[in-house]
Formats: C-alpha cells, sequence, structure tokens
C-alpha cells in the first residue's frame, strides 16, 4: 500500500488492548496520533467506527477504520513489514495464530468471571485460569518458542505482545489477596519472556505516556 499519511489510534489507556496496540506500533516505528476515548460518554463518531462491538482499540489508517485489537494486531504487521511479528513459515504462523486465539476467546473471558465472581465461584475460575496458563504454555514451548529472550527468539512478536501486555497487568491482580495468576514456579518459560519483553524501552515509554491519561 502507499506510505499512510494520517494515523490515529482510539482507545482507553487502562485497556490493555489498546496498550498491545500501542506497543505493535511502536515495534514497527509507526507514527500515530492518540485519542483516549471516554467509555462512559462514546460519541457517535467513534461508535460509527466500531458500529459491532462499539469497543476499543479502533486504528484509524488515512479515514479507514480498523477495530479489534487482534484484528489490528495482524493488519500492523502486514501493513508494515519490518521487524516482523509473526514468522516467515505459514506453519508457525497458524500456531501462532491459534494461541493467539487461544488468549483471546478463554483466557481473557475467564479472567473476566474471577473479577466478577467470589466465593466458591472464584476458585473454581481461579483454578481453570490457572490451567489455561498451563496449557498456553506447554503449547508455545512445543509448537513455537525458539531459543532466546522472547517466543519467536531474539525480537518479540504477536505472542509477546499479547503475553508481556496481559501478564504486566495479571502480576498486579489484587481482587483475591494471596493469590498470584502469573507464577514462575508454574509457567517459567512466560514469565522468562514476560520479564524480556518488561524492560524494552518501547513498554516503558508506552507506560509513561499512558499514565498521564490514568491520573487525569
Amino acid at each position: 500500500m502507499a506510505e499512510a499519511k494520517d494515523i490515529k489510534l482510539f482507545g482507553a489507556a487502562r485497556g490493555g488492548f489498546t496498550t498491545m496496540v500501542h506497543h505493535a506500533l511502536r515495534l514497527k516505528g509507526v507514527s500515530f496520533d492518540y485519542i483516549e476515548v471516554d467509555l462512559k460518554n462514546k460519541s457517535e463518531e467513534f461508535l460509527r467506527m466500531n458500529p459491532v462491538h462499539k469497543k476499543v482499540p479502533v486504528l484509524v489508517v488515512d479515514g479507514k477504520p480498523i477495530p479489534e485489537s487482534l484484528i489490528i494486531l495482524q493488519y500492523i504487521d502486514e501493513t508494515w513489514k519490518e521487524p516482523p511479528l509473526m514468522p516467515q513459515d505459514a506453519y508457525l504462523r497458524s500456531k501462532v495464530r491459534f494461541w493467539a486465539d487461544f488468549i483471546y476467546q478463554k483466557m481473557s473471558p475467564q479472567s473476566r468471571v474471577i473479577r466478577e465472581s467470589e466465593g466458591v465461584a472464584q476458585k473454581q475460575a481461579i483454578e481453570d485460569f490457572l490451567g489455561q496458563y498451563k496449557t498456553l504454555e506447554d503449547g508455545i514451548k512445543e509448537d513455537i518458542y525458539v531459543q532466546g529472550p522472547f517466543i519467536h527468539g531474539e525480537s518479540p512478536g504477536i505472542l509477546d505482545v499479547i503475553i508481556g501486555t496481559t501478564g504486566a497487568r495479571l502480576k498486579h491482580f489484587k481482587h483475591v489477596p494471596g493469590v498470584k495468576l502469573v507464577d514462575k514456579e508454574q509457567i517459567p518459560l512466560l514469565c522468562s519472556t514476560m520479564d524480556a519483553y518488561a524492560e524494552l524501552d518501547i513498554v516503558k515509554e508506552t507506560t509513561e505516556m499512558l499514565s498521564q491519561y490514568l491520573d487525569a
């Protein structure tokens, strides 16, 4: 495609999915304008950008909106080629998509169940979530992992963006005192890649930039 001239990201600073897109754009070296969306008072203009789910984030490239974070991440990698966030091998790309979908379809909803439940139901939800994390760890280790600080080796990929961002938020989970949803003994590989991801300059810079909206 021709070089995009006008790139905007509509999102919510508190949202992990928005943060993922920030990271992906910055990893690619893409310049963009960020617009914080008032989730309690979404404008008609914003709702027209994502009329089906009505959620952030939405990436707008030369006036064309791309909604939903996982679709946006794939769009970013296909549009700006370097550095690549997906493997070159088609089979490995299929595995990355499978485990990304697993996180979105299984783990993200389960984390909401934990936040919104209590008592026995919450305890069961936590056990289920920890089991899903172990499934993810074992699957990535078998299907994708290349020796290195990140899942794909020396540089971060889409799974690092997703897992690194969500893992950072789960490390500070406070809904159940004494409960650790990210445990190095249970998922040593993923914790190692999360730690490497947290040390990236783009991650630290994004956290600092978004903090101004959290304090507003």
